[in-house]
């Protein structure tokens, strides 16, 4: 088995959008997202990719600190 983990520290993501990050064209802030970019498909994609390799891909979060991204893979 292998793990990949990625963190990144920023204002993180609250507990009540964890659960819908993967889901294609989900943000948890619309209005900031169109400023920035982006279609909300990055994480949906991802998803794809690691399922089809037989992994699991998740992200936990701490609000105001940082999120972490794990890759399983087997």
């Amino acid at each position: 088995d292998m793990v990949l983990a990625v963190t990144n520290t920023g204002e993180g993501i609250a507990p009540e959008h964890l659960a819908s990050i993967f889901d294609r064209f989900y943000r948890t802030n619309a209005s900031r997202a169109r400023k920035q970019g982006g279609y909300g498909l990055g994480l949906a994609i991802a998803k794809s990719i690691v399922e089809q390799h037989k992994g699991k891909i998740y992200a936990k979060s701490f609000v105001g600190e940082s999120t972490t991204f794990y890759v399983h893979l087997s």
